[in-house]
């Protein structure tokens, strides 16, 4: 069967089906083996474990937040090159959402509760930079992933130094948010005006805050 062009409906369908599967239901198995499928269990203290839970939480959080921005951006999206970039980008981003997940039942802890606002937030954004065009959305994605890079290098300076098993995720989705942020450069991402970079920051350190207890 021939590939053909999605519609503005067929986008709409592919992201509410993409909502459900992220915010209400679990994530299930991942497309990829999970990085730290083969790490044996370290002995970490209850207040190790409930920080690590934390930051996971957080990292979570994050990757429930980039589901909503890619399908935001995806289905406005005018270039269909670019719109396949944000679904790859978006399949691997829910492989993370998967990992962390699990690694959160590892640590007898659950997501963040507020998920679904999470998502709802992302996805606006992501829709209402897209309407200015790919290079904005692209632009978005590009300065996003540069503040998550940032963001799990801090996790990984935090984490316990013994859990094994959540610094391998986390390494592993750093090394991925960091080639989709240098793909949407090549592809011609936008700069961002300092004041929005400002704001994102502010609403991540908000959400980071957050996740972490809630």
């Amino acid at each position: 069967m021939e590939d053909r062009d999605l519609t503005p409906l067929d986008r709409l369908l592919a992201s509410v089906d993409n909502a459900l599967r992220t915010i209400a239901a679990p994530a299930g198995r991942p497309s990829r083996e999970n990085p730290a499928a083969e790490i044996a269990e370290s002995e970490l203290s209850d207040d190790q474990k409930a920080h690590a839970a934390g930051l996971m939480r957080v990292n979570h959080a994050g990757e429930v937040a980039a589901q909503g921005l890619y399908q935001g951006h995806a289905v406005v999206a005018r270039d269909a090159m670019i719109e396949k970039q944000m679904q790859h980008a978006a399949d691997e981003e829910f492989d993370h959402l998967a990992w962390c997940e699990q690694r959160l039942a590892e640590l007898n802890a659950g997501p963040s509760r507020l998920s679904p606002v999470w998502y709802a937030g992302a996805f606006a954004i992501g829709a209402a930079s897209g309407v200015l065009g790919d290079r904005w959305s692209l632009g978005f994605i590009a300065e996003t992933e540069r503040q998550v890079c940032a963001h799990l290098d801090s996790h990984l300076d935090r984490l316990p130094d013994d859990d094994a098993k959540s610094r391998a995720i986390v390494r592993k989705m750093r090394d991925e948010e960091e080639q989709h942020g240098e793909n949407a450069i090549e592809a011609g991402a936008a700069q961002l005006p300092d004041p929005i970079q400002r704001l994102m920051q502010l609403t991540a350190k908000l959400m980071t805050k957050t996740a972490y207890r809630l």
